[in-house]
């Protein structure tokens, strides 16, 4: 009989969700009658949007469900999250890193299972692809958004100097060299955070090299090797780079490049999407921004468009129920719409067609129509053993900036590492 209802039930929410309108229930419900379920996040920043536009909307649908959200501090949560679970405590719902930190709390029989959600027909594979098992057979947490690299750039100061976003490679070098020439800080990139230069550099440009997709999945395959020429070339090109940086970019962490960008003491800033809200804020020229650039005019481009957050069910969650009906609503368009423009940068990875209204975001968002989408290609599987695969691309990307390894040396160091415990 059980199976028989909970059956019944998916047939039910999908009628509800196919049908492309999910009813909204008016009954007014007691708060004494009302069931809480409780969300785990590391969003410390996104409480009011949580509570103030995401929340209210799911429960103007579900009147008989009260959500909470309740984040911990982004470099506290997953020890906290792990203490919780462990002692029974965790709430409901739990928003999951991408690949393997919420792996691991599925195998470890954490987090729930999802196939059974009717919605997730409306994630595509690359979507999936951060919160799936390693032989592609379950979903265990709902993919929310990714965030989308490329190039902001002082349009005040192209303007200037008749400078047009860059296309191609040739022009980008040319754009640089001009700023340069007119006496203006041309590039903004700091190497003290190795990190910067491995998301923000190598990972940026280099699935135009690596043809996305098909170079990340050749690499878990072991039919490529970093000492291939996609990534050498890509260690190459941004060894170009290091002449237009600032002079101190060596000692430069993330913080202040980000504040000499906005400052306008620079006129090119490689990094992504999740920069809009704070540079809106703090920048006082027009922004603009370009995706990276391909080798000839007519290329086909390719944009990491990398899978940031999801959100799972926690196995020990006090109302299953309800948390799932808040996880199938996640799959909505009305979802992915609200949240695409409460955090404009952060972009849902359902297919379903939205409107965002930020100028910057909507053209971030149409890159997905000109270019092939991939992911950054240390994170699914090659990151697990030691020397850890992401770990060394920060340090030899660095280097390659700060002139200590040529893209030849760097190629083989990621490469040798890799090799001493993975075995495709």
């Amino acid at each position: 009989m059980r199976t028989f209802i909970a059956q019944a039930s998916r047939l039910a929410l999908a009628a509800f969700f196919v049908s492309g309108c999910v009813a909204s229930d008016t009954t007014q419900v007691s708060d004494d009658a009302r069931v809480t379920i409780t969300i785990e996040s590391w969003r410390n920043d996104d409480v009011s949007v949580w509570r103030d536009k995401i929340i209210p909307a799911f429960e103007s649908r579900h009147r008989n469900i009260h959500v909470v959200f309740a984040p911990t501090a982004p470099a506290a949560y997953d020890a906290g999250l792990n203490a919780k679970l462990a002692s029974g405590t965790a709430g409901d719902l739990i928003t999951c890193r991408p690949f393997d930190t919420s792996l691991a709390l599925y195998t470890k029989g954490r987090l729930v299972g999802l196939n059974g959600l009717t919605g997730l027909f409306n994630f595509g594979d690359v979507a999936r692809s951060a919160w799936i098992t390693d032989d592609g057979k379950t979903v265990y947490c709902v993919p929310m958004a990714s965030v989308i690299h490329g190039f902001f750039y002082n349009k005040d100061v192209f303007d200037k100097y008749g400078i047009t976003e860059p296309d191609t490679r040739n022009e980008f070098m040319t754009a640089l060299r001009t700023l340069k020439s007119r006496g203006e800080q041309a590039l903004v990139m700091g190497t003290a955070d190795r990190w910067e230069s491995a998301t923000v550099g190598f990972q940026n440009i280099g699935p135009n090299y690596w043809k996305g997709e098909e170079g990340r999945k050749a690499l878990i395959a072991g039919t490529a090797k970093y000492t291939d020429a996609p990534y050498t070339q890509t260690w190459a090109e941004l060894a170009t780079w290091t002449p237009y940086l600032p002079a101190d970019f060596s000692a430069m962490a993330y913080p202040s490049a980000q504040s000499r960008f906005t400052l306008g003491k620079g006129a090119i800033y490689p990094t992504g999407s999740w920069e809009i809200a704070q540079f809106r804020k703090e920048a006082a020229f027009t922004l603009g921004i370009f995706p990276p650039p391909v080798g000839t005019a007519g290329d086909v481009c390719y944009i990491s468009d990398h899978t940031d957050i999801a959100m799972g069910l926690n196995a020990a969650a006090k109302h299953p129920a309800e948390a799932r009906l808040f996880l199938e609503w996640l799959t909505s368009q009305e979802f992915a719409e609200l949240y695409s423009n409460a955090l404009p940068g952060f972009f849902t990875l359902a297919n379903h067609q939205i409107t965002v209204m930020d100028p910057l975001a909507k053209e971030f968002l149409s890159w997905r129509t000109k270019c092939r989408s991939t992911i950054r290609n240390a994170s699914q599987i090659l990151s697990r053993g030691a020397p850890s695969l992401e770990d060394e691309l920060w340090r030899v990307t660095a280097a390659v900036l700060n002139g200590t390894l040529t893209p030849a040396q760097a190629g083989r160091e990621v490469q040798t590492g890799l090799d001493t415990w993975y075995k495709p």
